[in-house]
């Protein structure tokens, strides 16, 4: 996430770097450097002037702490900037109402029926709702049918009208129907097109005029940059949406959208949403973006991520097991699957400050413990409880079924037996509810 803009931004930084104090000599290749990193990233000209304007402002202005270099002293400034950028605090989302209805826009491809599955999915596991999705692109011959997938694969109910083509008596009846059903939230997936037309302006916009919406959120496609947000300008211009949505963070993201949408329409970003797993919609928090693009890592989302898989009980039977020496590997396979759960691995493992740069050319995804699990899964589970069973014969099986020769199931053995003794060396130290999986190869 924001890759380049981090590197570059670091980069800048340096010149700082060994200074004893900031002053105008020192601080003007900084500015400039970061002005043109805002510029590589697809940061409008007039935003990107005005933002390192602001910081060579409070940059000169400031006192630089005998505790604190130049160089931490201009980050710390870039940082405060960029959450002010961004929309400084976390937006509020209104779900009040019998039922809330929320307006889903944006154009084609940039995300929003899948989007309306992760809102959907978020507002019933999170928020308790009882949500109702809608399918009212009447255009896109796919989409009723995607969006008919993903309302089964997590469990919602959906309102379709195939044979209509009028996506606002579709969105009104929906609304009937919520009442009926006591639904108490309503998604509404609207038509987008490949770009913005008069057409598709006025559907939307007679769809709001019918239903009120309690939210209008506009989907975009970060990776698109500052066309996105010219798109946003106009969709507010003619919807006054009340929010953005953030998708496909996970891939090659330049930054400009996120660093630019909120200035340019004054509206706040909402949420952010990363590949198609249907829990990997999280709330957008301008101060925690701020620290990811400076590569400082979020280590407030990775504990909230963390909390949502944490089953306190288990946690505590996990505990009395590790202090007794009697974590197996049928433990270490519960505790991968719980970290899976929590998203995409390189995302987590890029909330970890220092991190992001480490792992930027690493390609890590979900599949990586694939082969440990496959190797836990072909043991018994008497095996799997006491690892001393393991003799020749045994691994032998183990090996053949789960398609791993005998050198990588020795190696993963001794890895866990190693972990093990990190694990009674610390038995003292209160646990924290996730066993220290360092040292471990995929």
């Amino acid at each position: 996430m924001f890759n380049s803009l981090s590197e570059k931004l670091e980069s800048a930084f340096k010149n700082l770097k060994g200074q004893s104090r900031i002053n105008d000599l020192n601080i003007a290749n900084t500015i400039k450097d970061i002005r043109r990193a805002l510029l590589d990233a697809d940061v409008n000209f007039k935003i990107a002037k005005e933002f390192t304007d602001k910081v060579k402002e409070k940059a000169i202005g400031s006192k630089v702490l005998n505790a604190v270099s130049p160089g931490q002293q201009m980050v710390k400034i870039v940082q405060d900037e960029l959450t002010e950028l961004m929309g400084s605090t976390p937006a509020d989302f209104n779900i009040k109402g019998n039922p809330a209805v929320i307006l889903i826009a944006g154009l084609q491809g940039s995300g929003k029926t899948t989007f309306t599955g992760k809102l959907a999915t978020y507002l019933k596991n999170k928020k308790g709702k009882s949500p109702l999705v809608v399918a009212a692109d009447i255009y896109r011959p796919a989409a009723i049918d995607q969006l008919t997938v993903l309302a089964e694969q997590i469990g919602v109910d959906i309102y379709k009208e195939p044979d209509t083509k009028d996506a606002v008596l579709i969105a009104k009846n929906a609304i009937n129907e919520a009442k009926a059903k006591n639904k108490n939230v309503v998604i509404i997936d609207t038509a987008g097109r490949l770009a913005i037309d008069e057409i598709m302006m006025t559907e939307v916009a007679n769809i709001k005029n019918a239903v009120n919406p309690t939210e209008i959120l506009f989907v975009v496609d970060s990776m698109t940059g500052q066309d996105a947000v010219n798109t946003a300008k106009a969709f507010n211009d003619r919807l006054d949406f009340s929010g953005v949505v953030l998708t496909k963070l996970d891939g090659d993201t330049r930054g400009g959208a996120a660093l630019s949408i909120k200035y340019t329409v004054n509206k706040p970003i909402k949420f952010m949403s990363s590949g198609e797993k249907m829990d990997t919609l999280d709330v957008f928090y301008p101060d925690r973006m701020a620290q990811r693009i400076l590569g400082m890592g979020d280590i407030t989302s990775l504990v909230e991520k963390a909390q949502q898989q944490f089953d306190e009980e288990q946690a505590k039977k996990l505990e009395k097991k590790i202090r007794k020496n009697q974590f197996d590997f049928q433990d270490f396979l519960e505790q991968l699957q719980q970290i899976k759960k929590m998203g995409n691995l390189k995302d987590l493992m890029g909330m970890i400050p220092g991190m992001g740069k480490a792992i930027k050319d690493v390609d890590v995804d979900n599949n990586s413990f694939k082969g440990i699990e496959a190797m836990i899964q072909s043991m018994t589970p008497e095996e799997r409880a006491n690892p001393d069973l393991l003799s020749p014969s045994r691994k032998t099986r183990i090996a053949k079924g789960s398609g791993k020769d005998m050198a990588e199931l020795n190696a993963f053995i001794k890895q866990f037996e190693q972990m093990k003794k990190m694990m009674g060396m610390m038995n003292k130290m209160p646990m924290g509810g996730f066993p220290m999986m360092k040292g471990m190869k995929r």
